[in-house]
């Protein structure tokens, strides 16, 4: 069936398909751009980790944990004390592992290593892995950002 008056001229249909494409390049160009200024999320001040889950831990024993989105590891010194560290790489923010075979910590991304203090000792990472402060207080392990010197 074909209808007498068109529900809109060719010129509209025209004019509204160039606006939704230019509208699309203007959107995929500056949503990366605003994105890269806002970042997507506010780093926690601090994370309180239940100390019965870390009790048992060994010296020079390293495990993982969540600080927000990305992943960390607390570290037990030989003289009991805590370490910690946020496990992203300082090259290209990749997750890095901890290898305990190797005692290091290794990004995959680009063949990246630190040892068990989290200095950069091989490959491309420009900077030792960043340090978080750890205190026990009661029954918790707080683990919080270090304080800029």
């Amino acid at each position: 069936m074909k209808l007498k008056t068109s529900l809109f001229s060719r010129r509209k249909f025209l004019n509204g398909l160039l606006a939704g494409g230019l509208g699309s390049l203007a959107a995929s160009v500056l949503f990366p751009l605003l994105r890269s200024v806002i970042p997507p999320y506010k780093e926690p001040d601090e994370v309180r980790l239940p100390g019965a889950d870390y009790d048992g831990m060994e010296p020079g024993e390293v495990r993982s944990f969540a600080w927000d989105i990305k992943p960390a590891f607390l570290k037990k010194n030989g003289d009991g004390s805590l370490t910690a560290f946020v496990g992203v790489c300082t090259h290209l923010d990749c997750n890095v592992t901890y290898l305990a075979a190797e005692k290091k910590f290794f990004c995959a991304c680009h063949d990246g290593w630190y040892d068990d203090e989290g200095r950069n000792v091989a490959g491309p990472p420009p900077a030792p892995l960043r340090r978080l402060t750890v205190a026990v207080e009661g029954t918790e392990i707080v683990v919080r950002k270090e304080s800029p010197a």
